[in-house]
């Protein structure tokens, strides 16, 4: 039987805390959070190497260094309420439920979206939300959000989702090209967004109204 805690410990010594992720909540919720239960069986014994894998429909599971940079950028400290656009698997959704309050999370496809919801209610995260709809749009209904996470490749932060961040509040997203992104932070002052520029990276695109076109 594949001892999946070892890997986990093995994952966040080898490819977090080397490459710098030094929030201890975050590496403590990545040590916990069983990630081989968000991917396929067919490759959940690669659940925890340094890579993203498939989940279907065309979609991926991100690697676990962009999960904890991503988390750790969004500084949360238990009590915000979060919106995370792409839900995918629901590993990333687990792992902000760990850490905040409330977590909104919006995927486009259905499939995705109810096997994330299932996973995520057997996991007991009950302050975890799974909606279907166009992410691009955000959740104007759920608004504002005190922190917004955009888990898919978006040409610019979507105006909508600038509109649902409440004031002081950050967006982390992966946002340039459709084949080639940087990842983004940016925080919010009066109407007005400050972004800080922290790493390469490459993500499935953003599809809806606010992002890439079908």
């Amino acid at each position: 039987m594949t001892d999946y805690k070892s890997l986990r410990t093995l994952m966040v010594e080898s490819q977090l805390v080397t490459r710098g992720i030094r929030d201890a909540a975050v590496l403590d919720v990545m040590r916990k959070v069983p990630r081989h239960l968000f991917v396929p069986e067919s490759v959940r014994d690669d659940a925890y190497e340094d890579m993203a894998l498939p989940i279907g429909e065309g979609q991926t599971i991100s690697q676990p260094y962009m999960v904890a940079i991503m988390t750790e950028l969004l500084e949360l400290r238990g009590t915000e309420r979060v919106l995370e656009i792409g839900t995918g698997s629901g590993y990333q959704a687990a792992v902000l439920g760990e850490l905040a309050k409330e977590v909104y999370t919006v995927e486009r496809i259905e499939a995705l979206a109810e096997r994330a919801r299932t996973c995520l209610a057997g996991l007991g995260y009950d302050n975890v939300s799974v909606l279907v709809s166009d992410g691009s749009v955000g959740l104007e209904k759920e608004a504002p959000f005190d922190r917004i996470i955009i888990t898919a490749a978006a040409p610019r932060i979507p105006e909508p989702l600038v509109g649902q961040l409440a004031e002081g509040g950050m967006i982390v997203a992966p946002v340039g090209q459709r084949f080639s992104q940087i990842l983004v932070r940016a925080r919010k002052k009066g109407q007005a967004l400050t972004e800080e520029y922290q790493t390469a990276c490459v993500f499935v695109p953003l599809l809806g109204e606010h992002g890439w076109k079908e």
